[in-house]
């Protein structure tokens, strides 16, 4: 997801203060969310912070709960608005379920009027959903936000109903500009997309090209590995964030890719997830995969799933670029320059206002003032194991944490 631009002072390079995994811990969180009947199926994913352009205080976090739709939160962690997903078209049909969510800044419509748009993947619909962002209800605390989505919206990688039914639907989203970068559930499959505005104020798309990273790789002792995966499933992605034309984006069982933002060039694998060349073999009593032996072909910082992508910037050309890793409940930092360089790993860990983030999906970090609160910036990330737990309900929501805290842990 794309940062505001930089306000907040210059910080040097992040180094551990000692070796291992920093910690760092929350100053604010969401409400739980349930994923079942009695909680609207509302299970929390990935998160995206809107700053208020005069009045930074009161900038919205606006977070996707898959079949539970949007939510809109205060910096305190406060619940502003609930916009529930979209109903099935039909009898047997899916219903929406919000994935991801990025911003755009002053879309213009189709009325003249400029407006910040939230945009979010609805995989269970295979649409783009879009809203626009309220500055003056947001000051008051008031729910922000608009549906100005075009009911005649296109699928995005669909041609039929029943083929969006069969789940390889839209993903993982980032914004660049006025252009939103798409994956495919699974598929490898990128998408490239620019926001059209439509008739009375709505906002639609159309699709530029799309790109299909790898699904097999030649490994240096000459044979060749692909992700242990379901039957006919590809490696997909999910987290992504563009930074100043170039995409990241997190292939769950592979490591983050780098490529120019308009899909156009060949993609850079910059880091392989742990487990990377490893063969591990489908168990289909269990539906799950059995590790097999570890040939020392992969990564050192990110365990599967690579996940949330996101960019705290500290200059034009200086900043961190963070990816969750999932596997291991960590968050790795690379130098945003150069040839992203790692830099340390740290852990949101239980603190007085909050426990900690676990199975984390995705994050978004801004270094512009919020206020107060957090003068430096903040980072939100999706927490998957809330706590305290409530049964054997699923519960998940989202930690706000104060950037000052995660420089602190670092020199």
């Amino acid at each position: 997801m794309l940062v505001r631009p930089l306000f907040a002072t210059v910080l040097l390079l992040l180094t551990p203060l000692s070796p291992g995994v920093a910690t760092v811990t929350a100053a604010a969180e969401t409400p739980p969310l349930y994923d079942d009947e009695a909680g609207g199926h509302a299970n929390g994913d990935d998160p995206a912070i809107w700053v208020h352009p005069t009045r930074p205080g009161k900038s919205v976090v606006i977070a996707t709960a898959k079949e539970g739709g949007l939510y809109a939160y205060s910096l305190s962690g406060a619940q502003l608005q609930h916009v529930p997903a979209q109903p099935p078209p039909g009898p047997g049909h899916e219903p929406g379920r919000l994935n991801n969510v990025d911003l755009v800044h002053r879309f213009r419509l189709s009325t003249g009027a400029k407006v910040d748009l939230a945009v979010a993947s609805d995989r269970g619909r295979d649409h783009l959903r879009v809203y626009a962002v309220d500055p003056a209800k947001a000051a008051a605390g008031q729910p922000p936000l608009t549906d100005v989505t075009d009911p005649a919206v296109p699928f995005v990688f669909n041609s039929t109903q029943e083929e969006v039914d069969a789940a390889e639907t839209v993903y993982g989203l980032a914004v660049h500009g006025t252009q939103v970068l798409v994956s495919r559930r699974h598929e490898t499959r990128l998408g490239l997309l620019d926001l059209v505005a439509a008739p009375g104020g709505k906002v639609t798309y159309r699709k530029v090209r799309t790109l299909d990273l790898p699904s097999s790789f030649a490994l240096p002792d000459g044979s060749t590995w692909a992700p242990c995966l379901e039957p006919g499933e590809l490696p997909q992605a999910e987290g992504m964030v563009v930074d100043r034309g170039v995409l990241y984006a997190a292939q769950e069982d592979v490591g983050i890719w780098r490529l120019r933002a308009d899909l156009t060039g060949r993609p850079v694998l910059m880091d392989r997830v742990k487990e990377y060349g490893r063969q591990d073999t489908y168990d289909p009593a269990t539906e799950e995969c059995v590790p097999g032996q570890d040939r020392g072909f992969g990564g050192e910082h990110l365990a599967a799933d690579a996940e949330g992508l996101t960019v705290y910037e500290t200059g034009r050309d200086s900043g961190y670029l963070l990816a969750s890793s999932q596997g291991d409940d960590t968050f790795a930092v690379y130098d945003r320059a150069g040839r992203n360089t790692y830099l340390g790993q740290f852990r949101v860990g239980p603190g007085d206002r909050a426990d900690g983030a676990e199975a984390s999906d995705g994050a978004m970090a801004t270094s512009a003032p919020l206020g107060h609160a957090y003068p430096e910036g903040l980072l939100v990330v999706h927490d998957g194991a809330d706590s305290p737990p409530d049964g054997d309900r699923e519960v998940t929501n989202f930690k706000f944490v104060d950037w000052r805290k995660v420089a602190r842990s670092f020199k």
